[in-house]
């Protein structure tokens, strides 16, 4: 009757742990989003990360809830000093790792590793202790199921604001000193609600305030910490940075003039970059002789808008791209504007913020001429992007005498990436053509036009041209020995061996 009693009827101080539990897994469920979403940044193949990150979470989780056993006095006190452990070393893993990133990349994913280990072990230690103190008052089958229903709700609640909220709007060196705060804070609710159970309170006091001293700290100067870590990593002068949902938006300035990486990847550089768009848009619009209706899906800096713009048979422009941030950015920034000469300004064209795969999918409309100019299959999620499946969409949505363009990586440093996606495209029944130009930031890269019928070679380009003209674009299809074809799979949704092949090949840089 007793303990039915106490189940019932709660102590305020038992509400408040449970609020608490809602706070420790919302917070400890942001740090393991936040190690894999760095991960995926930098190390690339998201799924592979993920994976990795999750399993070695719930590991530690499963090695703290084993050594919770050995905490038998002083519960309140061994709660309080997790719960601020959690909320330094949770609370700094992204802007550890992240600097980490930029002056001892070689130590990374040690690094990462093991703040994971370390703050996965502190989680693990975490509930059980909060279900123990809780027991003392609370009958055992009540203790878990409120303790586990509070655990999932904080888990939900940030496994939704991650990606929609707090990223976008706060990035990740800041999320993660926040919810460090608000692991602080939990330490510092506990030191007042077992401050008559606590030996030293006034230690336990100076260390709650030391460690939220450090956070607020840290959260302020968020921004001095990402430039230290930027400044060092991409050498040039840094004129923009944005965090959005799908990528991390850097635009630097230097002797090369402008450059823009996404997630650390270099994709073009001022200096040479009419290279690599004349050689990406112009062997697939002048061959087709008078196109009307082109799309372009990637591409969100304009600069294949701006190629495709040269030729006055072109009544509409239809760019897909994924992120909204990049579109504004390359149409409203002023100088990153004047870089594609206004394009995504021009009333021919027509911006649609969406994924491609799924707009292919949808859109009735068919085209002349599709660019299909997307980052490299660095993960499966853009891995999809060069898929059979992909490519049968896009046959479907090529006019008769129409071509389609498709920027391919380097067939010099990634030769079997290369020749898949060749391989990948002739499996839907389209023709090919394959060529490569050199573009002194990439080196040598790779393209390859698909269409039904073959590709015959344009009497001429559009005047102004910095690169191309024809007697260059008839040696773009030569292919030395250590680039010719090589035996290759179909890329598929079920199989994405692009993906593993890719970052087998260009793993191997440098080594």
């Amino acid at each position: 009757m007793n303990v039915t009693t106490r189940s019932l009827a709660p102590r305020p101080i038992d509400i408040a742990l449970l609020a608490s539990v809602f706070v420790v897994a919302a917070c400890g469920l942001l740090y393991e989003l936040a190690a894999g979403a760095l991960a995926s940044y930098l190390l690339g193949d998201s799924v592979l990360q993920f994976s990795t990150i999750i399993g070695t979470y719930l590991f530690a989780m499963g090695i703290g809830s084993w050594l919770s056993r050995y905490l038998e006095r002083q519960l309140p006190a061994h709660f309080l000093r997790i719960e601020l452990l959690v909320a330094l070393v949770g609370g700094t893993l992204p802007a550890v790792l992240f600097v980490a990133n930029a002056y001892v990349p070689g130590a990374f994913r040690f690094l990462l590793y093991s703040m994971v280990l370390l703050v996965g072990t502190l989680v693990g230690l975490e509930i059980p202790l909060v279900m123990r103190i809780l027991k003392r008052n609370v009958a055992l089958k009540d203790v878990v199921s409120q303790v586990l229903t509070f655990d999932y709700l904080g888990a939900l609640a940030v496994s939704v604001a991650f990606p929609l909220l707090l990223v976008p709007h706060l990035g990740l060196i800041r999320t993660g000193l926040l919810f460090g705060l608000l692991n602080a804070a939990v330490g510092l609710w506990a030191l007042w609600l077992f401050r008559y159970e606590l030996r030293h309170l006034a230690a336990h006091a100076v260390a709650c305030v030391a460690v939220l001293a450090v956070l607020l700290l840290g959260f302020l100067g968020a921004d001095r910490i990402t430039t230290f870590a930027e400044d060092k990593f991409y050498q040039d002068r840094i004129v923009f940075t944005a965090a959005s949902p799908y990528q991390r938006i850097v635009v630097t300035h230097g002797k090369a003039g402008h450059r823009l990486y996404l997630n650390g990847n270099l994709q073009f550089a001022q200096r040479d970059e009419y290279r690599y768009h004349e050689a990406l848009v112009h062997p697939a619009m002048a061959a087709h002789g008078g196109p009307r209706k082109v799309a372009v899906l990637g591409g969100g800096d304009g600069m294949a808008v701006r190629e495709i713009l040269k030729y006055p048979s072109v009544e509409s422009i239809t760019l897909v791209e994924l992120d909204p941030a990049m579109t504004q950015l390359f149409s409203q920034h002023e100088t990153l504007a004047q870089l594609n000469s206004h394009a995504l300004s021009n009333p021919k064209v027509t911006v649609v913020n969406t994924d491609a795969f799924q707009w292919l999918q949808d859109t009735p409309e068919m085209f002349d001429v599709i660019v299909v100019d997307f980052p490299d299959p660095t993960n499966f999620a853009i891995g999809k992007l060069y898929t059979n499946s992909f490519y049968a969409l896009l046959e479907q949505r090529l006019a008769a005498s129409g071509y389609a363009v498709v920027q391919t990586t380097s067939p010099l440093v990634a030769r079997r990436s290369f020749w898949t996606v060749v391989q990948t495209i002739e499996s839907v029944g389209l023709q090919t053509m394959p060529y490569h130009a050199h573009v002194p930031s990439f080196g040598e890269w790779g393209f390859v036009i698909a269409s039904r019928r073959p590709w015959t070679m344009p009497e001429r380009l559009p005047a102004g041209l910095q690169f191309l003209n024809l007697p260059t674009l008839a040696l773009l299809r030569d292919f030395p020995q250590d680039m010719a074809r090589a035996p290759s799979e179909v890329n598929r949704l079920s199989n994405q061996v692009l993906v593993h092949t890719y970052e087998q090949e260009w793993g191997q840089v440098g080594h």
